[in-house]
């Protein structure tokens, strides 16, 4: 009986407790019935902002805003008897899909923003003659409203790649991000990715009274609290459209790559990936039809190979063995004390090489592509007493081909970027259990092997020897609206091979360009340089070339990659110096307009199918 009293009132307590928790929450951490009250009281219409605008980098309209309109559907407001039928047919799809949408718009997995308090996205992009026909009907449909957007245009057929597109958030771009709610959209590829923020501005609110039938009165408190939409802002390319035309052109019926730097600013000129795809196929209500036959397309043109490609780089990674080679110590310019007779060997390894003459000295090393002279060089270094162990002198070797922007991503102003594969003393010590040396590697100094980088890693190679020993890092936004670039994009970085290296590997792609096996480049009327590759491939070779021009006031540095293509020479020299000229000349001579036209209309046989 002493105790019955406590037991009482620890129930009692126990009862308010929980009646106050109940209350904390329907009145504090719970908007549900503020949404309801909210719902039948105003009309929460959100302006959504015109997507900033693309251009080139001459003022050429690449990318741009068109009206299109969805429709919304606010699902406490939709009547009981609503004529599905009617409205199917107003909206022009079938009652299937219709319960589809709204299947699709109640489930949270998928629509976790979903209240049937506010304003869910039911379909988008109406045509303007959809919607006209729906309009007319509207009003016997309550509960269902169209909202105003714009959606992406592209003028032209070309660089699919870097602009991206855009497309209906996700889930995880909900996410990640608050600003989006079900229904907006968001880049998914390209700039329209990577600058999402700068364009697509910032949305608007006009905050509409109800009636107590749920009938629009007009503004709340006249529009004192609505908040106009603010523009995204617009970006300056820093592609060159007619330059990225003309590459898309001779990139036909090939798959590789072209990229063009401008040594200077280190802005991206071109940047061609081959298959590509029309920019205008991933816009309004057939972007998810098409996007899934691009996928299942075998020769995957959705892929970036310009920054997702990584391939070995063959005798254009050769520059980068005589920079080290000499900077370190190991070689002296002048020095012919390194044999080629047809190749490396030594100890019963051989490295085959074309006929030339021999011993040679760097430049004419270059300018032949000697895989000789260069093996000896790597050979020599890995075992130099200069280092104490293999190990040091590799991870040397190592710090230098990072330092020339290889084995990490470059941070391109483009998502998707790949590292490519600069190996380090660890990495041969796993393979090899700790018994390696130079003879091990030997591949590596012919850029074969382990290592392998992108083709805008080998462009940028290019303007960083334009430079003679720095480079800024490529980028293809020129210019953002009303704002200053990233400094990574203006700011230099060097690399740890002297200027008198870098002096003599210019001399050495000059002559490769006078007479040697670029020697197609020396008939234009500006001084050009360049470096072949014919990469080993399981099949046919890959053809690669890396230059740039002018030699003593750069303006283009430009690489080439084409699968398949045989010779450096067969394919790489020749779209390389027409890239050059198209850009230094401002347009291609008559004879180069002949080349052009031939080289376009080349198919390779991949496996047994021609692209």
């Amino acid at each position: 009986m002493d105790n019955r009293r406590y037991v009482i009132g620890g129930v009692a307590v126990f009862i308010v407790v929980i009646y106050i928790i109940r209350l904390f929450t329907l009145q504090i951490t719970s908007d549900d019935y503020k949404k309801s009250a909210d719902s039948n009281a105003f009309l929460k219409k959100i302006e959504y902002p015109s997507r900033g605008i693309i251009t080139d980098r001459n003022g050429k309209l690449m990318v741009y805003n068109q009206p299109a309109y969805d429709v919304m559907m606010v699902m406490n407001e939709v009547g009981e008897h609503l004529d599905t039928l009617e409205l199917c047919d107003a909206l022009n799809i079938t009652k299937e899909d219709f319960i589809r949408r709204v299947n699709t718009m109640k489930d949270r997995n998928k629509n976790p923003g979903y209240s049937r308090f506010t304003q869910q996205m039911l379909l988008s992009q109406l045509s303007d003659k959809d919607f006209s026909l729906f309009q007319e009907k509207m009003f016997r449909f309550p509960g269902f409203y169209v909202q105003r957007r714009s959606i992406r245009q592209y003028n032209y057929s070309y660089a699919a790649h870097v602009l991206g597109d855009v497309a209906e958030v996700s889930p995880a771009d909900i996410e990640e991000d608050d600003y989006y709610i079900p229904g907006d959209y968001i880049g998914k590829l390209g700039v329209e990715r990577s600058y999402e923020k700068q364009l697509r501005g910032e949305k608007g609110i006009q905050i509409l009274l109800r009636d107590a039938h749920g009938r629009i009165k007009g503004r709340y408190q006249n529009g004192a609290l609505d908040q106009r939409p603010k523009p995204g802002k617009n970006l300056t390319l820093a592609i060159d459209l007619d330059l990225q035309a003309l590459g898309e052109r001779l990139m036909e019926g090939k798959i590789g790559s072209i990229v063009a730097i401008d040594p200077k600013t280190g802005e991206i000129l071109c940047m061609v990936s081959s298959p590509s795809y029309d920019p205008r196929m991933m816009v309004g209500r057939q972007r998810s039809k098409n996007h899934a036959l691009l996928s299942r397309d075998a020769w995957k043109p959705l892929l970036n190979r310009s920054i997702m490609g990584q391939y070995p780089p063959g005798s254009t990674f050769k520059t980068t063995q005589g920079l080290t080679f000499m900077t370190e110590g190991i070689l002296h310019p002048t020095q012919t004390a390194y044999p080629c007779y047809r190749g490396f060997v030594f100890k019963g390894l051989r490295v085959g090489c074309h006929g030339h003459g021999s011993p040679l000295s760097l430049v004419p090393a270059l300018s032949t592509s000697c895989n000789g002279y260069f093996c000896w060089g790597l050979y020599y270094m890995i075992g130099n007493h200069k280092y104490k162990t293999v190990q040091e002198a590799m991870n040397c070797w190592r710090d230098y081909m990072v330092s020339m922007g290889f084995g990490y991503q470059l941070k391109v102003d483009l998502p998707g970027e790949k590292r490519g594969m600069i190996p380090n003393a660890e990495f041969y010590d796993k393979a090899y259990k700790g018994s390696w040396n130079g003879l091990t590697i030997i591949s590596i100094a012919i850029g074969q092997g382990e290592v392998t980088a992108t083709p805008l890693q080998i462009a940028n190679l290019g303007a960083t020897i334009a430079n003679r020993g720095y480079f800024i890092t490529p980028h293809v936004v020129k210019k953002v609206e009303g704002e200053p670039l990233d400094s990574l994009y203006t700011k230099r970085r060097y690399t740890m091979a002297s200027r008198e290296a870098y002096d003599y590997v210019v001399k050495g792609m000059r002559a490769s360009a006078m007479g040697g096996t670029c020697k197609a480049l020396a008939h234009y009327d500006f001084v050009a340089c360049g470096k072949t590759g014919t990469a080993q491939n399981r099949g046919h070779d890959h053809s690669v070339f890396m230059g740039f021009a002018p030699m003593d006031n750069p303006q283009i540095a430009v690489a080439v990659y084409v699968e398949n293509g045989g010779w450096g020479a067969t394919y790489g020299v020749p779209i390389g110096g027409l890239i050059m000229e198209q850009y230094i000349k401002g347009k291609l001579s008559d004879a180069s307009l002949s080349k052009a036209a031939d080289i376009q209309h080349k198919r390779i046989a991949y496996g047994s199918v021609e692209r």
